[in-house]
């Protein structure tokens, strides 16, 4: 089946598909870890970045110096997104100091362990907030103006836990999962007004002293992947990137794994 506009748009030149000048963008968790290599990455393809934390504050203001000090332009802003209205009042914020949002990354939550017959409602109740309902409220605040200009990009950082279940992670599974879902409704919803929503799901990535914390995991992983690693940070990034980018732009509630290739293998 075919259709489209009567007039073809022309093609984005090539060198420019990965270009963000102009547009702003807004990295939840961006204080450490993944967030913060996201936040670099989209200010080096030339977007002005928001970069939130809710804890890490000397974290966020250091990657800000550290934009700046290479030519970017990007702000710290502080947030509990489980706040009442936190996540309305951070969207109006960056736009008051960088301009309208045109992409978000919903990178911000957490995954404490706890066996599932152990674990206290109140820390299911936590996880869910930190890396589903956090997401949410975003996505609704940020997408209510995305499609009120007609445009815009939205990325979520679910994980490969969302589709295997790991010990001690029911909590995290069940809210990546749902994150998963949450990405196809809002590309179903939002798509009509012309903002695209997808998401970016993680295996194990490298952080600093993973490999002494949990060799044996590293271990696993690294058999598990035809690639035999474990992942970079900068690779999460540039998955985000492209999504958010015009070299994604026919591309909505997808997600793109970023794995090396484990999700690939066999289950027995």
């Amino acid at each position: 089946m075919t259709g489209g506009p009567a007039a073809k748009p022309d093609a984005p030149a090539v060198r420019s598909l990965l270009d963000l000048t102009g547009r702003v963008a807004l990295v939840t968790g961006a204080g450490g870890g993944i967030g913060r290599v996201i936040a670099r990455r989209f200010a080096e393809a030339g977007a002005r970045v928001a970069v939130h934390y809710r804890t890490s504050r000397e974290g966020a203001l250091s990657l800000v110096h550290e934009i700046a000090g290479a030519g970017g332009e990007a702000r710290a802003f502080a947030a509990d997104l489980n706040a009442s209205d936190a996540a309305e009042a951070l969207v109006d914020d960056v736009a008051s100091a960088l301009g309208p949002l045109d992409a978000l990354v919903n990178n911000a939550g957490g995954y404490p362990l706890a066996e599932l017959m152990q674990m206290k409602p109140d820390a299911w109740d936590d996880v869910l907030a930190s890396n589903l309902r956090s997401a949410f409220v975003c996505l609704q605040a940020a997408g209510r103006r995305m499609a009120a200009r007609g445009t815009g990009a939205i990325v979520n950082v679910t994980s490969i836990q969302a589709f295997r279940p790991a010990p001690a992670l029911a909590h995290y599974s069940a809210a990546k999962a749902g994150l998963e879902m949450l990405t196809r409704s809002a590309a179903l919803e939002l798509g009509p007004s012309g903002v695209r929503v997808n998401a970016v799901a993680p295996g194990l990535i490298w952080r600093e002293g993973l490999e002494t914390a949990w060799p044996e995991g590293v271990a696993r992983f690294s058999k598990a992947s035809p690639l035999g690693r474990v992942g970079r940070p900068e690779e999460v990034a540039d998955a985000c990137l492209f999504l958010a980018s015009s070299a994604a732009r026919f591309v909505t509630g997808t997600t793109l794994v970023v794995d090396g290739g484990v999700l690939a293998g066999p289950a027995f």
